[in-house]
C-alpha cells in the first residue's frame, strides 16, 4: 500500500509477500538467456515476469526453460497473458501456467485490443478478471490511465492495478502524470506503472508520483548496455520512491532565494 509523502515508508506487498525491490522486469528481448540473468541481477528485481504464449517454461521438454536461469526458489515468477486478444486466450493462458508452475495462482493480465498501440481492450479484460477471480486467480491488471477503471479493476478484486505509462515498448515516459497520480490517491490496493518507460528518469517520475513500484522490459533490454540500464533503473526506482517519502518543494512562478534576505546588513 502506498505511504505517504513524508512519511516513513511502508515495504512492497505483492498478495501477502514483501519485497524489498519495487522494480518489476520482464524477461523478453534479450540477446541470450545469459544475459537475461545478468540484467535482472543489476535490476534488483526480485518479481520476472514471463510471456507465457512465448517464453518456455516447461511447455517444450526439448528446449531450454527460463526457469533454469531463473528459479523459482529464487525470484517470483509473474506469468503474463502478453499477445491474448479476447478473454478466453487470456483465460486459456493462465490456465496453463498454473499447470506448468504447479498451481501458482499470481498472474499478470492484459488483453489487448490493437497490434499496433498494444492499448488494452478493457472490455475483454473485464470479462477475464470475473472468470479468473472466481476461479482463484490473484491478477495484476495492465489496464489504460483511467482512474475510474482503475477503481472498477479493485472492485472487481484484482489484487494489484498496473496503468500505462505510454504505449509497450514505447519509451516514452509517463504522458499522464495527473491521470496516475489521481489513480494512487484513490487506490486501495498497489500501483505499479507498467508500459512506456524509457530511461531511468521515467521510472524515477513514477515513483515520485507515489506509484508503488514499476514493471518494465524493453528499456532495460533494449538499450545499448542492458545490464547498465538495469543498474540504472534499480537505482531511478530507489531514488524516486525517497523523493516521494521526502515531499518535494511546491512549484512556484518566481524565484526563492536559498538564503533567507532578512537580516542582511
Amino acid at each position: 500500500m502506498n505511504a505517504s509523502a513524508g512519511s516513513e515508508d511502508q515495504p512492497l506487498v505483492i498478495d501477502g509477500r514483501t519485497y524489498r525491490s519495487r522494480l518489476l522486469v520482464g524477461t523478453g528481448k534479450y540477446r541470450d538467456m545469459n544475459e537475461t540473468r545478468r540484467a535482472i541481477d543489476a535490476s534488483g528485481a526480485e518479481i520476472v515476469t514471463v510471456a507465457i504464449r512465448r517464453t518456455n517454461i516447461g511447455q517444450d521438454k526439448d528446449q531450454p526453460s527460463l526457469l533454469e536461469i531463473l528459479p523459482p526458489n529464487e525470484f517470483t515468477i509473474l506469468p503474463n497473458t502478453a499477445g491474448c486478444y479476447d478473454a478466453d486466450c487470456a483465460v486459456r493462458t493462465c490456465r496453463l501456467a498454473r499447470e506448468l508452475l504447479d498451481g501458482h495462482n499470481l498472474i499478470k493480465l492484459e488483453v489487448l485490443g490493437d497490434e499496433k498501440t498494444l492499448y488494452p481492450d478493457i472490455p475483454e479484460t473485464i470479462k477475464a478478471t470475473e472468470i479468473l477471480v472466481k476461479d482463484g486467480f490473484r491478477i495484476m491488471v495492465y489496464t489504460n490511465d483511467d482512474p475510474v477503471m482503475a477503481k472498477r479493476f479493485e472492485e472487481l478484486g484484482c489484487i494489484a492495478v498496473m496503468p500505462l505509462a505510454a504505449p509497450i515498448g514505447s519509451g516514452l515516459g509517463i504522458r499522464n502524470p495527473y491521470n496516475i497520480r489521481t489513480i494512487v490517491e484513490n487506490a486501495g490496493v498497489p500501483i505499479l506503472v507498467d508500459a512506456g518507460v524509457g530511461t531511468a528518469s521515467d521510472a524515477a517520475i513514477a515513483m515520485e508520483l507515489g506509484c508503488d513500484g514499476v514493471l518494465m522490459n524493453t528499456a532495460i533490454a533494449g538499450a545499448k548496455n542492458p545490464v547498465l540500464m538495469a543498474s540504472a533503473m534499480n537505482k531511478a526506482i530507489q531514488a524516486g520512491r525517497e523523493a516521494y517519502l521526502a515531499g518535494r518543494i511546491p512549484r512556484k512562478a518566481y524565484a526563492s532565494a536559498s538564503s533567507p534576505i532578512e537580516g542582511i546588513i
